[in-house]
This record gives C-alpha cells, structure tokens and sequence, in this order.
C-alpha cells in the first residue's frame, strides 16, 4: 500500500512538473510551429531562416534540438522586442557551448542579464569611452598609416587585406586593452582567438547543446577547444598580473587598469569578480578583432564588384580632403566630421545590411511571460534575431538583395539596419568598430584603387557569404594601386 501511494505521489509530482507547463501552454496564443528537427545544423542557416519567414511569416516557432526556439526575421519586430520591450527579452539562455567558452556565462556576450552583468557593463563601456574620448582616434590613425605604407612599398603587389586588417584590428583592440604588446605574442592571439571562434561556432561543438552528455566525452574537436580556452586564459591572467605589478596610483595607461583600478575602488559594492573582467577583456579582444576586419573586407569585396562606386568615393575622398595623397598622420579626419564623407557612411551601412557580421545576433532569453507581434511568448522561451533576414525583407528594402548604397544617403534613423543588435544587449563594441571602419577606408581609398587579383580579374570573388561565428567572404586576394597626387592636410 505504501509503495503504491508513493508511486501515485511521484506520478502527480510528474504531472505537476510537466503537465502543468503543457496545460499552461495550450491556453496560449503561440507563434507558428514550423515542423522538423535539427534546424541549427543546416548550411546557411540564416539564409534558411529567411526562407521559412516567407511561408510562415516573420515570426515563427522552430525546433532547434528540442527546444522550441522564437525566430524574429523584421526590423520592427526585432526593435519591438528588444529597445520597446526590452526587459522582457534581455536574457541569455547558457547552453553547453556557451559554458564552456564563458567561465559559466560571466561575460557580456553570453552572460544572463543579473546585477552583476549591468555593473560589468557599465565598466566595460565607461573603459571604453575613455580610451575613445582620450588616445582612440589618433591610434587608430597611425596603425592604419603604418600597415599601408606598407602597402606602398609592395606597389604591385597582391594582397589577402582579410588577413592584413585582421593583424591591424587586433594590434588596434590589443594595444587600448593591454598596451603595447610584442608582434610575436600579438600574432598568438590573434591565431588562438580567430580558431577558438570558428571552432565554437561548428556543428563539432554546438552538437553539446543538443546532446550535453557528449561533453563527458572527450572527442578531438572538444579536446581541442579545451587547449584552445587554456591558452587563452592563460593569456588574460598573465596581462591582469603585469598590470598589477606595475600599476601607478593615479596613471591609467589602457582599459586593463581602468578596470583593475574600478574593480577595486568598488569592491563590496559591485557584484563584479576578476573572472567577470577577465571575461570582458576576451569579449573585447574576441569582438574587436575578427568582426571589424570582415566588415572592412566586405567593403572592399563590394567595391571590386562595383568599381564605379569606388570611383565616386575616391572623388569624394578628394573633393573634401584634397587629391590623393599620402595621408600623413596630420591629415587626421575626426570621426565627428564623418558627414562630410556621405557616399562613405552609406557604403559602409549598405555592407553592413548586406552582411551584417553575427547573422543571427546572438540568442535572447525572456525573462517573464510577454507578447509579441500578436503573439503570446512565456518566460524562458528563447528568442533569437535573423539580422540577415531582417536586412534582406523585401516588405522594407526595395531590391534587398542588391548593392544600393544611395539608399542610405537620406535614410532616417528608423530605416537603418541593426548589425549591431539593438537595446540593452546591443554590442558594447559598437562605437569602437564604426569608429575603425571609417577612419582605415578613409586611408585605403584615399592611398589606393582596388581591383582583383590579375589571376582573378577574369572571374571576380564570390559575393557567397560564409555563416559561422562571423559572417566571412571567400578568401581572396586583391591588387593595390597606389594613388598619386600631393594632397593637403584636412581640417
């Protein structure tokens, strides 16, 4: 009798536990389910996604392993969800994947939205702000103006710029995160985070989220993502330590002790550890480098393309600088004055559209039951935003799919795409990554006119994206040739 009334119980504590979700759920208006299994494994799966948007609609339930994942493939319904309703969306589920690379979800990126993610934010974009506000620009300036001359003195020469403005956006973040670095150990960072980021963003490695049992297994790809996040921690904790040891009360020499310096005025009052700062400085290291490098490299694929584009640009570029010149250090054009480049900023936003470099952002979680687009969404539903479908949506961009910078030369703020996300969780690395962007083409073009690699001319590039971690181009080489002309200092 006993053992039947304790059978009964565990039943109803069964029920209780699933059934009562399950009842809940029927009673509620949810998105479309689209049927199938392993979506998340499919090539091009924003692509993909995009696809399903025009039979399902642009919001829609789909299975990724088994979960039920929210799919948001408009601008409106993105912005709607994550600045209107921000709150209710600000999450982030913590996958096996996701665990793995982030000490347990204490970053940024990754991290679930808590006391301590908004105090890590505040400190992580207040560090920012001041090396952009103090030494940024004029940085950014002379390590661009160092790369390409270079350039120059390999006139004829054909170049893979992927893989030059990937060594010149990690010396960028590397040298405001930690200062001046040896080329050597710049190198290793750069080659550790680069396939750390591939090798997470795999199927290899995303399948632990599906099956987190594998993770007890230590298969070749796991193995090697092991190795990969000990060198990398490896690397953080010994810049962390040399900056304590040679610290000066009263001397902020980078964003590592900006940070330590704050860490530690604020102790007791922040829920901020070293682990969490140790994990903001990969963020920034991680993001600062591969995805402002495929944006630079999308831009130049784009103009290959389109050389008549690059023309008008390079007019322009001489209109308001003076004829192509050398561009010396003192001829620094300040952010700030970017709108005297127009055609520039609508190129740069157009390949942004186009290819916005993370395609599908990165997941949210909700964080209490809300609404959206007509529909019910429950607590702990994750809610993952198309970038690239939301940019190629045919209901808002006339011929989406086609390279129109002008469309963009009077565009509101409301009809601007969102590559960097939106809301509380839009990427912190934003104003850093458009800052870098401008001021290297500004040099590129004004130095050089790009055109394919002679071996290629025939056949330009594929214009195919490459969806992993980042979104990349095929590789490619590319012909610089050096501009003439004095040109005068802009002011």
């Amino acid at each position: 009798m006993l053992l039947l009334a304790l059978l009964l119980l565990g039943a109803l504590a069964a029920l209780w536990v699933w059934g009562a979700p399950l009842f809940h759920r029927s009673k509620l208006h949810l998105p479309p389910r689209v049927p199938g299994f392993l979506h998340q494994l499919r090539p091009n799966l924003p692509i993909h996604l995009l696809h399903l948007a025009h039979t399902h609609g642009p919001l829609y339930r789909i299975h990724f392993g088994n979960q039920d994942v929210v799919i948001l493939n408009s601008r409106q319904l993105i912005w709607e969800a994550m600045v209107k309703n921000w709150l209710n969306f600000a999450g982030r589920p913590l996958m096996k994947s996701s665990q793995l690379v982030s000490m347990g979800g204490k970053d940024l990126s990754l991290g679930n939205y808590s006391p301590a993610w908004k105090d890590l934010k505040k400190l992580t974009v207040s560090a920012l702000q001041l090396e952009m506000r103090n030494k940024m620009e004029p940085m950014v300036w002379r390590l661009a103006h160092e790369q390409f001359e270079g350039f120059r003195a390999q006139a004829g020469s054909t170049v893979d710029l992927f893989r030059e403005f990937s060594k010149l956006t990690n010396r960028i973040i590397c040298t405001i995160t930690f200062g001046d670095l040896e080329e050597s150990t710049l190198q290793d960072v750069q080659d550790c985070t680069s396939e750390l980021v591939s090798l997470w963003a795999s199927s290899s490695i995303r399948i632990l989220d599906i099956f987190p049992f594998l993770r007890f297994i230590p298969y070749p790809a796991l193995r090697r993502m092991k190795t990969l996040l000990k060198k990398r921690d490896r690397f953080i904790r010994e810049q962390m330590r040399r900056h304590r040891e040679t610290q000066v009360s009263g001397v902020v020499r980078d964003m590592t002790d900006y940070m330590l310096r704050e860490l530690r005025e604020k102790s007791g009052a922040w829920d901020v550890s070293e682990e969490h700062m140790h994990m903001a400085l990969l963020d920034l290291v991680i993001g600062g480098t591969g995805t402002t490098a495929a944006v630079l490299n999308w831009v130049v694929l784009f103009l290959l393309h389109y050389p008549e584009v690059q023309k008008r640009l390079q007019d322009e570029l001489d209109l308001e600088l003076g004829p192509a010149s050398s561009a010396s250090s003192a001829s620094l054009l300040p952010y700030k004055d970017r709108a005297r480049l127009p055609l520039l900023n609508a190129t740069i936003t157009e390949v942004l559209r186009l290819r916005p470099v993370v395609a599908l952002g990165l997941p949210h979680l909700t964080l209490r039951d809300t609404s959206l687009g007509g529909f019910d969404i429950p607590r702990n539903t994750i809610v993952i935003p198309n970038l690239y479908g939301a940019h190629h949506d045919a209901a808002v961009w006339e011929q989406p799919f086609a390279f129109r910078p002008d469309r963009f030369l009077k565009a509101e703020s409301s009809q601007l795409p969102l590559p960097f996300g939106c809301g509380a969780r839009i990427c912190v690395g934003e104003g850093l990554a458009r800052v870098e962007i401008f001021l290297i083409l500004v040099q590129l073009l004004q130095r050089f006119t790009l055109s394919p690699a002679p071996a290629s001319a025939a056949a330009l590039p594929s214009l195919t994206p490459d969806f992993g971690g980042v979104t990349k181009s095929q590789p490619f080489r590319v012909h610089l040739l050096p501009r003439g002309g004095g040109g005068r200092a802009a002011t």
